[in-house]
């Protein structure tokens, strides 16, 4: 059986922003916008109401959050984007009601910010712009969200005053256990029927992205694992592969030196805990003191984070060959949230 895929908030805060302002530039409510997603694909998102505030010249609009067949904490939610015009040309942001705000560094937003993620600002200010180029300020909100959001790591990560507006695909993709092993399965497949001899593993979209960077690839080289490495890194030793690169982000490569073989936020520790214990056996000190790695990384000298992410790219390696059996050599590439070259381990001539 098939599952259903959903949207994620930052989506729903896109058609919500966008409804907004149709009828902030004077057209009627809609009962559905069409949406574009990061990759070109467009879907048609339902409204669930909009309401016009002639007190403060604003225009609320709310989408009602279907993660598909996922079991996603925010599914449910009502999403509201409420807009107005401002005397700059851009589109701002505010958070309102149950979306938290950043208070420390090391985010993919400054601290200061209301936490919504880059890719859903790029989708909200997309979909404004298809209906004016005037500038817009857009405070999104989510009812309830306060009360969810002290379930979920962002406290733990400095995010105050409710949940996040998350997404780098726009798309909810539904987590089954066997129907992702059997897809995993199936790439694998398909890499070894193409005669592909030395896949590239990236956790997701960040590690796809510098992969194409970085080296001249085929489609099916590359192959997205996303959480499930102790399977799939179990299922390599059963091909003929000559050599695997593993490609990513250090927020999730790290875990495996740790010994965590599922990556998931929810059944895994912060790899930032691994990090500072690797910080002072190499450094002498445990790094700096943030929330992320990406945070630890950014705020580290040059030299530092070069050892540091060096040192953890060997861990790594060393791992995932020694769960191989030391059946096929392995290369570790670490890359920060732009795609930039952390830290490296191992021998990669195979993709140069």
């Amino acid at each position: 059986m098939s599952l259903r895929c959903g949207i994620t908030t930052g989506a729903c805060a896109a058609a919500a922003a966008k409804a907004a302002v149709m009828v902030l530039s004077g057209g009627d409510a809609p009962e559905a916008v069409e949406l574009r997603f990061p990759s070109g694909q467009a879907a048609s998102v339902p409204i669930v109401e909009v309401v016009r505030e002639p007190a403060r010249s604003a225009v609320t609009a709310t989408v009602r959050k279907d993660a598909g067949d996922d079991p996603d904490v925010t599914d449910g939610l009502e999403v509201r984007a409420s807009v107005s015009w401002q005397d700059t040309a851009d589109v701002s942001f505010a958070a309102g009601e149950g979306v938290g705000t950043v208070t420390k560094p090391g985010l993919q937003v400054p601290p200061g910010e209301p936490a919504i993620n880059p890719v859903p600002r790029r989708m909200i200010a997309a979909a404004v712009r298809e209906v004016t180029a005037r500038g817009v300020r857009v405070t999104v909100s989510i009812p309830g969200g306060r009360e969810i959001a002290a379930r979920t790591f962002n406290p733990r990560l400095g995010i105050e005053g409710g949940l996040s507006i998350l997404g780098t695909t726009g798309i909810v993709r539904p987590y089954c256990i066997r129907a992702l092993h059997d897809a995993l399965k199936c790439a694998l497949d398909v890499a070894a029927a193409c005669r592909v001899t030395s896949p590239v593993l990236v956790p997701g979209n960040i590690g796809a992205r510098a992969a194409s960077r970085h080296f001249s690839l085929a489609e099916e080289q590359v192959i997205e694992v996303g959480n499930e490495w102790g399977f799939f890194v179990d299922m390599l030793s059963r091909y003929g592969f000559r050599a695997v690169m593993l490609l990513g982000h250090p927020g999730k490569l790290a875990k495996l030196a740790a010994g965590q073989w599922d990556t998931h936020s929810s059944r895994s520790d912060q790899a930032t805990q691994y990090l500072a214990q690797l910080a002072l056996g190499v450094l002498g000190h445990p790094g700096p003191d943030r929330t992320t790695t990406e945070g630890v990384f950014a705020a580290m000298t040059n030299p530092e984070k070069s050892t540091l992410a060096d040192e953890l790219a060997k861990r790594v390696r060393l791992a995932v060959e020694e769960r191989l059996a030391h059946r096929l050599p392995v290369a570790v590439l670490l890359v920060d949230m732009t795609g930039e070259c952390l830290g490296r381990d191992g021998e990669f001539s195979p993709w140069q």
